[in-house]
């Protein structure tokens, strides 16, 4: 029998439960998949840029791009559209996709990690327990001295403590368990849940627990450069982790006994994994604030399309969910403009259908968890 990491099979295929004469699902071939997603990623960004509520020409859009990207020069009367297509527009398309990617990741490897199709990167009680911090920055002027920075780091700091409180909660002599996790981890999101309600009822001014319900709807409004890098930063590093990770998570999701014979600790695995999804949802939430379905429905739907195998999943998984999330924000600034929806609403309103068609296909078996 295998002993090294480097020898796990990819995840073998469950038979269909509609029995074995059900048709095998009709995959596209990775290089072509990868290949158009890293082609609609760019366009998305770009439509992201020049859609919007002003009259802007694509002509003009793609001048400010170029400028922007180049440094080019641009007149004293264009400083007004310059500014809406690379400062607030582009900035906030940016970190969509990198909210989308970090979610879809996130999400396969929770569901890896605790064993069940339903869960998401808000199974742990992370993204409630920032938004304990948010509303005290947006309700009661918490952290002022922080200026533009408060926000995003009373979400990621209550995240983190979040975080602790259901590890030392769900950790036993055995270490962490899957249905520990899922139980602490939803206790405690309607503990928090609970605690930010109070919150957006208890305030004095009107406009400050709406910002506090757009935020806890998932809301990409104040989106700006400074908010990028961070994310991108904590992102691209848990990418990075489960990208190498990939084998050990097709072996965890086989089953704690598998992957003990086959030379995986699941007890060292799985406080990996939640430190990493831990630490980026933390990171998402605090800029997007807690934006739903994301990362419950992308890893299926790229089951769906490459398999179970990790390693396709979480090369495929991200570039989709990145690409969803900047069109979804597209529609969100759109269709009631100038008003604007919370994103996550619409996550919802796009998703939930999806899933009931992912269902309702006999020849998927939700990756066999």
């Amino acid at each position: 029998m295998a002993t090294s990491v480097d020898r796990i099979p990819a995840k073998p295929a469950r038979p269909s439960r509609a029995g074995a004469g059900a048709p095998p699902p009709r995959r596209i071939p990775l290089p072509i998949l990868l290949a158009g997603l890293c082609l609609a990623l760019p366009v998305s960004l770009v439509c992201g840029a020049g859609l919007g509520a002003s009259g802007l020409s694509w002509a003009e859009v793609l001048r400010y791009l170029w400028a922007g990207l180049t440094g080019g020069a641009i007149g004293p009367d264009e400083v007004s559209a310059y500014t809406i297509v690379w400062e607030l527009r582009l900035s906030r398309a940016v970190l969509a996709a990198i909210v989308g990617a970090g979610l879809s990741a996130i999400g396969v490897a929770v569901q890896a990690m605790v064993r069940n199709a339903l869960a998401d990167p808000f199974v742990l009680g992370i993204s409630s327990g920032a938004a304990v911090g948010a509303n005290a920055v947006l309700i009661f002027g918490a952290l002022g001295a922080l200026g533009i920075w408060a926000l995003s780091t009373a979400a990621f700091v209550s995240a983190l403590l979040a975080m602790l409180l259901v590890y030392a909660v769900a950790r036993t002599e055995r270490g962490l368990t899957p249905l520990r996790l899922v139980l602490t981890g939803t206790a405690m999101y309607y503990g928090f849940s609970a605690v930010t309600t109070f919150m957006v009822f208890a305030a004095e001014r009107g406009e400050a627990a709406r910002s506090a319900m757009m935020w806890l709807l998932g809301s990409l409004s104040g989106a700006n450069w400074a908010s990028v890098p961070i994310a991108a930063g904590a992102v691209l590093a848990g990418l990075a982790h489960l990208g190498w990770s990939a084998r050990r998570l097709n072996a965890l999701a086989m089953g704690d006994e598998t992957a003990a014979a086959l030379g995986v600790d699941p007890g060292r695995l799985r406080k990996e994994l939640f430190l990493v999804s831990a630490a980026v949802t933390g990171a998402v939430v605090a800029v997007s604030g807690a934006i739903g379905f994301v990362g419950l429905m992308v890893p299926h739907a790229v089951r769906m399309l490459v398999g179970a195998d990790h390693r396709r999943v979480l090369l495929v998984a991200p570039l989709v969910g990145a690409v969803l999330l900047i069109w979804v924000d597209i529609l969100s600034r759109v269709v009631l403009a100038p008003a604007e929806l919370p994103v996550g609403v619409l996550t919802a309103v796009i998703g939930v259908p999806c899933f009931i068609l992912l269902m309702r296909r006999r020849s998927y078996s939700f990756g066999g968890i």
